[in-house]
């Protein structure tokens, strides 16, 4: 059957698709740095299809760790964990958690054929909606203590401890729940601070949150409801941004925008400014359009969806705004294609070798629709003075083995309380922990 009759195929031709759709004509590094390649889109009439099958990791395997460092697992068994966050007194929160019920999002056939390739993906099982605490108590870098920290949420994401208030960005809505220091479990009920864009569509559902260095606001990322607004524009109010909350009078507005599925957020130590990861459209070929990394202020315009990088006009989109095209802002730092760069995490440790100290760690999802395959790992970007400073730097791979399916796959990053590196991999389960080697 010939590509074009694709989306009329059966359940069995769909992992099929893979013969479909095109090949990149260049090296995925081209797509890395802040002067990234962009061809000429490549608009083809299916989407290419290149899923690694997730398969978890066979015993005794573990990612490679770069030179002078080492890896290992943290905590083991966990169910699809999702997102880090580190507490004051060293305890480790992880967010196990997967896709809410979006029965809009996988009607039609477009949808369907994107439901089954999120299943082979490793996602699209039901939620454990946990966040589970790992308290290592003599820093060994094995916890002793593990326990359910709180249960009953619904698709959570971004942690942020403000006072004595530790806020969970769900899919549908900001809520915060009152802690105690070296608490292992928080049964008394969420309180909603604000609602998130979510309902029936929910594309990107992920919602992380920060907090300012005051405390007195919070960012929340907001992912787009489709891939280029083919939904409308009407369904992506509050979406494709990172949204300011005042948790004090409850109420919300938009921050930066056309930013189309942002994820990691992080203050860098040197500038204090907000940056953040963005994941890219899809669709217009193997080489387009790169993910990045960004410095974020009050009012930046990104593009999305009317153009990518700048002002790349995506003609796609009916009706145009030039007006707005006009005020997109090129992104600092490009990520590579379709990487699916999601984990951000500034280094002010001191553990890992000096080289390392506020630069910026990214774990790398890894692409679906790319071939070959980008991100699948975590990388590491140099900065000086506040900025990136040098080309990327492979810090875990090895996440695919030899037949190209995925053991793991990286999402969220954090720095534990003693410097080292905790990676969440959603599909082998594991929480990695990077340490000094003496390789």
């Amino acid at each position: 059957m010939r590509c074009r009759y694709a989306y009329l195929a059966t359940a069995t031709l769909a992992f099929g698709l893979s013969g479909c759709g095109d090949i990149a004509k260049l090296p995925v590094d081209s797509g890395y740095g802040p002067n990234p390649a962009l061809p000429e889109p490549n608009k083809s009439m299916i989407p290419t299809i290149n899923i690694a099958e997730a398969t978890g990791w066979p015993e005794g395997a573990t990612p490679q760790a770069a030179p002078r460092l080492q890896v290992e697992a943290f905590a083991r068994n966990l169910d699809h964990p999702r997102w880090l966050y580190v507490l004051p007194n060293g305890d480790v929160l992880v967010a196990e958690s997967d896709a809410p019920p979006k029965p809009e999002d996988t009607k039609g056939v477009r949808g369907w054929i994107m439901k089954k390739v999120m299943a082979r993906a490793g996602s699209g099982g039901d939620s454990a909606n946990r966040i589970t605490l790992l308290r290592d108590i003599n820093g060994d870098g094995t916890p002793e203590e593990r326990t359910a920290f709180i249960e009953g949420l619904n698709s959570p994401f971004g942690m942020a401890l403000v006072g004595d208030q530790l806020y969970v960005a769900n899919t549908d809505a900001l809520v915060r729940f009152p802690y105690e220091k070296g608490a292992t479990r928080i049964d008394a009920a969420g309180e909603k601070v604000v609602d998130l864009p979510a309902g029936p569509i929910n594309h990107h559902w992920t919602k992380n949150v920060i907090a300012s260095p005051d405390g007195s606001h919070l960012y929340v990322t907001s992912g787009s409801n489709s891939n280029v607004a083919e939904n409308g524009m009407e369904a992506e109010e509050n979406r494709a941004a990172i949204l300011e909350v005042d948790p004090h009078n409850r109420t919300l507005r938009l921050f930066a925008s056309g930013l189309r599925n942002p994820n990691g957020l992080a203050w860098q130590p040197i500038s204090g400014e907000l940056w953040t990861t963005v994941n890219e459209r899809d669709e217009i070929g193997s080489d387009l359009v790169p993910d990045y990394m960004t410095s974020v202020k009050d009012g930046d315009f990104y593009g999305w969806p009317y153009s990518y990088y700048g002002q790349h006009v995506d003609e796609r989109v009916k009706p145009q705004r030039p007006d707005l095209v006009e005020k997109a802002l090129v992104p600092d730092y490009a990520l590579g294609a379709h990487t699916a760069s999601l984990g951000l995490a500034f280094y002010e440790g001191t553990l890992l070798p000096e080289r390392y100290r506020n630069g910026a760690f990214i774990g790398q999802h890894g692409s679906w629709n790319r071939k070959p395959r980008s991100g699948y790992k975590v990388i590491f970007v140099p900065f000086k003075n506040g900025e990136p400073d040098s080309a990327a730097e492979d810090v875990l791979t090895g996440f695919l083995n030899a037949d190209e399916q995925a053991m793991g796959r990286p999402v969220g990053v954090a720095v534990d309380e003693t410097g080292a590196l905790l990676v969440a991999d959603d599909v082998g389960n594991v929480i990695w922990r990077v340490t000094p080697g003496d390789r």
